[in-house]
């Protein structure tokens, strides 16, 4: 493979207290109702991230199939998952919120009000003029719900998968190159510094920031790029003197968005391009990894201030686990998308409430 090619998010990472739990929470507000991997092991690659120790845990991948990223679910089950010391603020370093595609931003905000999250503000437009609101789920976590004409397939249900991360950086100079580069979020919709009517609902500081929009490429490669969608990434600067990395004395794997995953096609060679700008892979699986029925290499690199991407390059996954359909990757055409009927079908595997 000569070339690196990113088709999408595959999904963001939340370390959750219960995972069955969270997820129903999810399933109900968010439609992620597809489970791709339930998976229960020790994480025995991440020692770096959890304080040199085996940790043992159980992950769920669910998706929505309306098309975007979905969530990595990851409960500890070795020991007691822990939440920030301090009280996480806007102003933070490492992922604040994640974004969740809406087809009608309105009747969305009326869904979850209705359901009884917890509902940060009105739908506003953000430095685009898209509309958009936040909520906390029970954990606390913060979801950014957003209008987006990026689907996969349509149906009657309000809310996709993810859309993308807002990320808090020290410096958006140092990150931009890793983010539009290397993981091909390559347009800039919006670059603007002031004071942010919208983040109002989140910041109770009134602070100052610099917004950096960036978005991917509409085209779909990849096994999976038609079910993940066009991405988008958020950065947020700012000079407020006391910003708090948010997993500062926690492990990978604690309370809270724990990474973003980058669906990967060309690992060796992403490998390599990232290391001629000083960006070291810190876990790299290398020859495979083996979850459950999914296998694939996976790893791990940290921006500036530590915020955790992951990659990963899918060999295997479960189609129709129930009758032992699993598709291997490991020969497609990498340009080329997994035609619908395929797509369609791990709708089979659907858990409903």
């Amino acid at each position: 493979m000569n070339q690196v090619q990113i088709n999408g998010i595959q999904q963001v990472g939340i370390g959750v207290s219960n995972a069955e739990e969270a997820w129903a929470w999810y399933r109900k507000a968010f439609k992620f109702d597809v489970p791709i991997f339930q998976d229960s092991a020790e994480a025995k690659l991440m020692t770096r991230y959890t304080s040199n120790k085996v940790e043992s845990r159980h992950a769920i991948l669910a998706m929505n199939m309306q098309g975007g990223g979905g969530f990595e679910i990851w409960q500890y089950t070795s020991k007691t998952p822990l939440a920030s010391k301090e009280k996480l603020k806007w102003t933070d370093l490492g992922i604040l919120a994640v974004k969740i595609r809406s087809k009608d931003i309105y009747k969305t905000y009326d869904h979850l009000n209705t359901f009884g999250a917890t509902i940060l503000g009105k739908p506003e437009p953000n430095p685009v003029g898209v509309k958009h609101f936040f909520i906390k789920d029970p954990d606390g976590n913060i979801f950014e719900i957003i209008e987006n004409d990026s689907w996969c397939f349509k149906n009657k249900d309000l809310t996709g998968g993810v859309l993308g991360v807002v990320m808090g950086v020290s410096s958006i100079e140092k990150v931009l190159p890793i983010y539009q580069q290397h993981f091909q979020q390559v347009e800039i919709l919006a670059d603007e510094k002031k004071n942010w009517v919208d983040f109002n609902q989140v910041d109770n500081e009134k602070t100052e920031f610099r917004r950096v929009i960036l978005q991917a490429s509409k085209k779909a490669t990849g096994a999976f790029g038609k079910l993940l969608c066009q991405t988008q990434i958020e950065l947020i600067e700012t000079d407020y003197p006391s910003r708090n990395v948010i997993f500062k004395d926690r492990n990978w794997g604690d309370l809270g968005f724990i990474h973003v995953c980058f669906d990967v096609n060309g690992m060796h060679e992403l490998k390599r391009n990232l290391k001629e700008i000083g960006v070291e892979f810190t876990v790299d699986s290398e020859n495979e990894f083996d979850m459950g029925k999914a296998a694939g290499r996976f790893a791990y690199i940290e921006d500036p201030d530590g915020t955790l991407i992951e990659m990963v390059e899918t060999y295997k996954i479960p189609i129709i686990e129930k009758i032992g359909w699993n598709l291997n990757l490991r020969n497609r055409n990498p340009q080329s998308t997994l035609p619908d009927l395929v797509l369609k079908a791990l709708t089979l595997n659907r858990v409903k409430d």
